[in-house]
């Protein structure tokens, strides 16, 4: 081997060190004026100033950085350099991943074309890449798995809660609608059987998706099921039950909920409303809306709900409902609405599966391939037509 490819092979040696040491001073003097990169990394500038600058900020991304030439050769102007790195990602993002603390270990074959003391063209093909991307490919199935299972808890969750049996009563019909959206929401409703054959209502929904708001859900509703048994009052359930969420829930999450008492005797029903999408009411070929103030539960403390009543004659059906009904979007991005749906209660109102046509409308309106955006409850309170 000639002197000048011995001192190719060092001056080689000492540009791979100060690439692996963001030793910036010894690649400006060793880096021709015309260098050439011609194995660019992602986002990486061509030329001389876009190779110092891509290696001035591994230390922001790399520590614990170290280097080991396993072998060299030197033919005419080239050196030929088999080599390892080993270094921690644990500063900053590389390559669309997140810091990870693992240990990335790169082997790479790097070539060096050096003409009078000066390195003007480099190739390299190494591991990095790909062990990066492996790196990137096992966090994402990680994060997915953990996903997927805390879908899964909350779809338990939310299951138990719903009830596991329609009430039958005499002279009525009860039929709930519960099609949950592919990403775990809030929605919740119930049936409470009280004293003297009173049955309570109820419908709601807790803010966001997941875990959260399906725990949320779980608490509203059991805090619901213990006070409904201590009070007749729609308004003073709410109002019980509204403090002490404030206190256990997360802040910015809150419950929506519509409670009635229903009489099945009289057909009274008495309702008060924290929040919650405005019930309709099937009346004389109309839909009359079941107004009764009230904030959301867990909101703030203190707060007082307006208790209503009506009754409910033969024929007329009370729907209750969630709001992934009239929020679901059309391919064009308009919504439902609330007065599409009140138009189709009072047009369709005395249909006997009003839940089952309030769905098909609204599959209708969505198109083929809509990808469902929320839960949607519905439930519908009929009286049974007085037999002739």
């Amino acid at each position: 081997m000639s002197e000048v490819e011995e001192k190719n092979k060092a001056l080689a040696r000492r540009f791979l060190e100060a690439q692996a040491n963001a030793d910036l001073d010894t690649l400006e003097e060793l880096l021709a004026p015309d260098f050439v990169d011609h194995s660019l990394q992602p986002d990486q500038e061509p030329g001389r100033e876009g190779f110092i600058r891509s290696v001035a900020e591994e230390p922001a991304i790399f520590s614990n950085v170290s280097m080991n030439i396993e072998d060299q050769a030197a033919e005419g102007d080239k050196v030929i350099t088999r080599l390892t790195i080993s270094r921690t990602h644990d500063r900053g993002e590389f390559l669309g991943l997140a810091p990870t603390g693992m240990v990335i270990k790169t082997t790479a074959i790097v070539i060096d074309r050096i003409v009078e003391g000066k390195v003007v063209e480099e190739w390299n093909e190494s591991t990095g890449v790909l062990e990066a991307t492996r790196q990137r490919l096992e966090q994402e199935r990680i994060e997915r798995e953990r996903i997927e299972q805390e879908l899964r808890v909350a779809r338990s969750i939310q299951q138990a809660s719903l009830p596991e049996e329609v009430p039958e009563l005499e002279g009525w019909e009860l039929t709930p609608h519960y099609r949950p959206a592919r990403e775990v929401g809030g929605d919740f409703y119930d049936f409470l059987e009280l004293e003297d054959g009173y049955l309570g209502l109820v419908v709601g929904d807790a803010t966001g998706k997941g875990v959260p708001a399906a725990l949320v859900m779980a608490s509203a509703r059991s805090m619901l099921r213990a006070v409904t048994q201590a009070s007749n009052s729609p308004g003073e359930v709410l109002r019980r039950v509204n403090d002490p969420l404030v206190i256990d829930i997360p802040p910015n999450m809150f419950v929506t909920c519509f409670y009635a008492i229903l009489d099945p005797e009289s057909g009274s029903l008495r309702y008060a409303n924290a929040g919650h999408d405005t019930p309709y009411l099937h009346r004389d070929g109309d839909a009359e809306e079941l107004r009764a103030r009230g904030m959301p539960l867990g909101l703030m403390p203190g707060m007082s709900y307006e208790e209503k009543e009506t009754v409910l004659e033969a024929g007329e059906t009370a729907l209750f409902y969630s709001d992934g009904l009239v929020e679901a979007h059309d391919p064009h991005g308009k919504m439902f609405g609330f007065s599409r749906l009140r138009e189709l209660v009072a047009e369709h109102g005395e249909e006997r599966s009003l839940g089952d046509f309030l769905l098909e409308e609204l599959y209708s309106f969505t198109g083929v391939g809509w990808e469902q955006e929320d839960d949607i409850t519905l439930l519908t309170l009929t009286r049974s037509p007085i037999r002739s």
